[in-house]
């Protein structure tokens, strides 16, 4: 039986492939994690191109859009913002949201990367439909994506689109003439925005998406930020069969229950991504950084 989600709630994310909670984590989690955030945004005004404490592999910890000035920052990008700040590892590994995860996907739940994607007001940041499990195929697909709202999200400040349904469906190509695009093509995105809802929320609400759920989301065009901290687990048993596109010292950490010693393996097909190491998704889908001139 859930211990954190109701029968209901679980059987809507397994109906949707979506499910929006309210009051995910505490005020004080809620309020340290935007402290953080608001020092990163105020930091990258000192910033001309991508910064900080490098990641596992090298990359630039925070990403700006090419539109970055310090009068208006475009910090867009944290890239596993566990790895710097304890607030950010405490909601990691011990929130609410993880319990609701694992009411999902069972007791034994590993986590795999975390980011933070912002949205300041003037900033051009949006994200084409895609599926996340082409960017991070498993062996099978119980694999979960928490989106933690920082900020109330409405569609004016460039909400999560969904198309409710779409993780029972195929997996769709991110290729373009042989080149990893990270995006739809231009038809297949055209159905979906035909047939995308919004998911919105106040701040502290949390998005539970599946894997192979078709999602994308518009640019800001409000003058309130949108931040959403952005964390993936899955079932102990799900093992990667392509490389993490962010890597990080917690890859692998067990969250809830215990380890597997066996990887569960289900019939897919999925194409592997050959994504660039670059400073943020963001550029692989055609957003280019700010850069020093």
């Amino acid at each position: 039986m859930p211990k954190v989600l109701s029968r209901a709630q679980v059987d809507a994310f397994w109906r949707d492939g979506v499910l929006t909670v309210p009051d995910a984590v505490s005020p004080d989690q809620l309020a340290r994690l935007n402290a953080d955030l608001a020092s990163w945004v105020e930091e990258s005004r000192a910033h001309s191109a991508p910064f900080g404490p490098p990641t596992l592999d090298e990359r630039p910890r925070f990403d700006m859009g090419a539109e970055h000035t310090p009068e208006h920052p475009a910090l867009r990008r944290v890239n596993n913002p566990s790895d710097i700040s304890d607030a950010y590892l405490e909601v990691m590994t011990d929130a609410r949201t993880v319990d609701m995860i694992a009411d999902l996907l069972g007791p034994n739940l590993k986590f795999h990367h975390c980011k933070i994607n912002v949205k300041l007001p003037g900033a051009r940041t949006e994200v084409a439909y895609h599926q996340d499990f082409a960017y991070t195929p498993h062996t099978n697909d119980d694999v979960v994506t928490a989106l933690l709202m920082l900020d109330d999200v409405t569609e004016e400040n460039g909400c999560l689109m969904v198309v409710p349904g779409t993780h029972k469906g195929p997996i769709f190509s991110l290729f373009k003439d042989g080149v990893f695009t990270g995006r739809m093509a231009d038809d297949i995105e055209s159905d979906m925005l035909e047939r995308q809802i919004p998911v919105t929320g106040k701040a502290g609400s949390v998005c539970l998406m599946h894997t192979r759920l078709a999602h994308g989301s518009a640019a800001n065009r409000s003058e309130r930020p949108r931040g959403l901290y952005i964390c993936v687990y899955t079932a102990a048993d799900a093992v990667p069969i392509a490389r993490n596109p962010m890597p990080n010292p917690n890859e692998g950490r067990i969250v809830r229950g215990a380890a597997s010693p066996t990887a569960r393996m289900i019939p897919l097909e999925v194409e592997l991504p050959k994504q660039p190491k670059s400073a943020s998704f963001f550029t692989v889908q055609g957003q280019a950084s700010a850069a020093a001139e």
